[in-house]
């Protein structure tokens, strides 16, 4: 039997698209986030990095219509990354924050109000983990204390939040986090927050404690989730980078394609999990044009694929290769990879016949089959054995949206 999902969790998955955002002193180095550890900086000299972080660059409402632009509907910031420094004020627990620095602004207080302006769900991402600490490595018990201190600034001075995503688990695998009394925390503040604590990229969708609400998958793409028997419904996300690194890289050009993000997020809800895509704010906090730009064009095709991106799930239909199906309330989605472009050989690079799509497992009487893009009616066949065949038409020349969704009507 499958647990009914409870409703934070539900609303969750229903959210499809978030935006990642990894931005902290590393920023300004442009050598990626795990700057400190990896070329192995002294705590004293990488500290100085708050003497020239001024965050002149990060404009909280363009940051967070980037995200909606994208189609995202909550963003996850890191509040703290394994670096220890704060874009919150820890309200004296520490100095190393951004109202300290230069920047002399409460970057999460920013960044929460202009989620609640444009309707999107702020969520904080926070380490467990900490370099700068020094409490990390003798004495863990007191630096637990001073976490869960962290994470209640967090549930208590910024209203009503999303959830909290936590990383660094892995860092000591047999260590006794104390996971119960963390989350006890978020739960008495937060009560309808959702709790996520990354697994790591070596236990892709592993199950962790009952508080949590979702597994997690970084940098690979999500397995479907048996529920079966489980005691809880678990939502699924899948996190990736837009490039190669989380933090901003100067000489990082291997940015995604468009196109590959559009497969990737489709790749995601075949199997019912939201994609969570990562951008690297630069030095001071402004987002690469060209990242900026890929994600419009994701938000694009969200966008003229709003019900099926969010509120249609797995079904039990079977496509071939990377077509599969959605379904919601009377209808039935097929995402069609593929497809090829109309028009004269000439001019089309992509020019290919039309193909017959083949699914299996629909049960249901399809009334009629359309594009959702154009609206063009298509030619299907149905057999009493579940067998749902129709013609994939062509793109007509000028258009190319990667995967192709046709919606189904379903005979009541």
């Amino acid at each position: 039997m499958i647990p009914i999902p409870e409703k934070r969790i539900k609303n969750f998955e229903e959210l499809g698209m978030g935006m990642f955002a990894h931005w902290g002193l590393y920023s300004q180095l442009g050598i990626g986030e795990w700057a400190m550890k990896l070329r192995h900086i002294p705590k004293e000299e990488y500290m100085k990095l708050i003497d020239t972080f001024t965050a002149c660059d990060f404009d909280a409402d363009e940051f967070v219509l980037t995200a909606k632009n994208a189609g995202a509907r909550y963003i996850v910031l890191t509040t703290r990354h394994h670096e220890g420094f704060s874009l919150y004020d820890t309200c004296g627990l520490n100095e190393y924050d951004a109202p300290h620095s230069p920047a002399g602004r409460d970057l999460v207080r920013e960044y929460v109000d202009a989620c609640n302006r444009h309707g999107i769900l702020p969520l904080f991402y926070h380490t467990t983990l900490d370099w700068w600490n020094d409490l990390y490595n003798t004495d863990f018990d007191a630096y637990l204390e001073y976490l869960n201190a962290s994470v209640e600034i967090l549930c208590t001075k910024y209203g009503k939040i999303g959830g909290l995503w936590f990383d660094g688990n892995w860092d000591r695998k047999d260590a006794d986090w104390k996971e119960d009394k963390l989350y006890a925390v978020i739960r008495k503040h937060q009560p309808d927050a959702i709790i996520v604590n990354n697994s790591g990229m070596d236990a892709l969708g592993k199950v962790g404690n009952p508080e949590l609400d979702s597994t997690t998958f970084e940098q690979g793409r999500p397995e479907p989730l048996d529920r079966e028997g489980m005691s809880k419904y678990l939502a699924v996300e899948m996190c990736e980078t837009i490039n190669d690194h989380w933090g901003y890289g100067s000489n990082d050009f291997n940015n995604k394609s468009s196109a590959e993000l559009i497969k990737t997020f489709c790749a995601c809800r075949k199997v019912g999990a939201n994609y969570l895509l990562n951008v690297g704010p630069m030095a001071q906090g402004g987002i690469q044009p060209i990242q900026k730009y890929t994600l419009q064009a994701l938000g694009d095709w969200i966008k003229m694929h709003e019900i099926p991106s969010r509120l249609a799930k797995p079904c039990g239909i079977k496509g071939t290769g990377d077509d599969f199906a959605l379904k919601h309330e009377n209808k039935l989605y097929f995402f069609v990879d593929g497809i090829g472009i109309g028009g004269d050989e000439h001019v089309t690079v992509a020019c290919k016949g039309e193909k017959i799509r083949k699914f299996d497992g629909v049960n249901q009487k399809i009334k009629s089959i359309k594009w959702m893009d154009n609206d063009e009616q298509l030619e299907f066949a149905q057999n009493d054995d579940g067998i749902l065949s129709f013609k994939a038409t062509n793109f007509p020349y000028g258009v190319n949206l990667v995967v192709r969704v046709a919606e189904a009507e379903i005979e009541e």
